[in-house]
């Protein structure tokens, strides 16, 4: 084996956003670090590049199981996996671990699976969505059947995939999340003037933008001069909502996506995030390290990030009554928001911190002492 690892997500993008620091941690011990995604621009290339990493391109389809689309990725992993002889392959996002971990059974390379949520074919009803669901559950037990570990991001998400047979619970790792840079994001004072609040999200269904909005509508009608975020790109996900669909919400301002959220959080007061799942939400991190209030649901992966009135609340899921009254209860306490901003920032500052996050999942593979 050579002393490489090789890093495998789905969208390039993420592996500067959301593994850049893990990918400069493999770097920082002396691996060769390889990374590989979806097609990337020569910019994200120049970017790893000036890391010392090296960047593969893979023929992958986020969405739907398409067989010939998933024979060509599991092949094209197979081949690169079987010719470098990775010390270790760490992949990400739903089709990286399956594709890639049966490519790694065939070449007998180490494998470590990292479940950042459940996703799509997870939730919801009807027949279609459960047979994804069984079909996923198969293709995932398949994949991880001799990994040497599986991290998950919340113990909800684990015991999931036990509770399933998936994995058994001896290779079962959690770790808080992705982690943030506490470094990139520091702490900033709650701004003056007219109250925002923020929601960074794609814009998907299951990301709660719906409630956002209907939530924005009531409050408005008695706090017209408040103002209500919304930061995201579209997402071609079954679960999608169209750009014109979100420019109808005239409670809203849809600012468009962005490379840098930090601007928009430190514009805000009161972050939103009133999702129906997550693995742990790396926008809400984010936010927190800012030192800015959070308003969540009590989901899987949500609702680790918010200890009731110390950092922000917890509202149901789908319940619009809820969330407009804790949004209304922000409105008429500002003086308690730097108090809670900065609960927010000590609270990432001990569980969140992205360099306790990867010291974490070094150890589960064990490339640290």
């Amino acid at each position: 084996m050579s002393k490489q690892i090789i890093v495998v997500g789905g969208l390039p993008e993420s592996l500067l956003n959301f593994r850049g620091d893990l990918l400069s941690a493999f770097k920082a011990r002396g691996f060769k670090v390889t990374a590989m995604s979806g097609l990337a621009s020569d910019s994200i290339k120049l970017q790893l590049a000036a890391k010392g990493i090296k960047h593969i391109d893979i023929p992958i389809r986020r969405n739907g199981l398409n067989p010939v689309s998933d024979l060509l990725l599991f092949w094209r992993f197979y081949k690169t996996f079987k010719k470098n002889k990775p010390k270790a392959v760490i992949a990400y996002t739903i089709k990286p671990v399956i594709w890639g971990g049966l490519a790694t059974r065939l070449a007998g390379v180490p494998f470590y699976g990292l479940v950042t949520g459940l996703g799509f074919a997870f939730q919801g009803e009807g027949f279609k969505r459960k047979l994804l669901t069984f079909v996923v559950t198969k293709l995932y037990s398949s994949a991880l059947k001799v990994c040497r570990a599986v991290v998950f991001q919340n113990k909800d998400n684990r015991d999931v995939f036990i509770e399933r047979n998936i994995v058994s619970s001896e290779k079962c790792h959690v770790v808080n999340g992705s982690g943030v840079n506490i470094s990139s994001f520091q702490y900033k004072a709650i701004p003056d003037g007219e109250m925002a609040f923020l929601c960074v999200a794609r814009l998907l269904k299951e990301k709660g933008l719906r409630e956002y909005a209907a939530a924005a509508t009531l409050v408005k009608k008695k706090y017209p001069q408040v103002s209500f975020k919304l930061v995201g790109p579209e997402d071609p996900s079954p679960d999608g909502i169209s750009i014109e669909e979100v420019r109808t919400w005239s409670s809203i301002d849809y600012m468009g996506e962005t490379k840098d959220v930090r601007p928009f959080i430190e514009q805000c007061h009161v972050y939103v995030l009133p999702s129906y799942h997550e693995g742990l939400p790396r926008s809400t991190l984010e936010a927190m390290a800012t030192g800015r209030p959070v308003l969540t649901t009590d989901a899987v992966g949500c609702r680790e990030t918010v200890e009731t009135g110390i950092n922000g609340f917890k509202v149901g899921v789908s319940n619009v009554t809820e969330l407009t009254e804790r949004m209304t209860w922000f409105i008429e306490n500002p003086e308690k928001l730097n108090e809670m901003g900065k609960a927010s920032r000590n609270m990432v500052e001990q569980k969140f911190d992205v360099n306790k996050v990867n010291d974490s999942i070094l150890k589960i593979m064990e490339l640290k002492s």
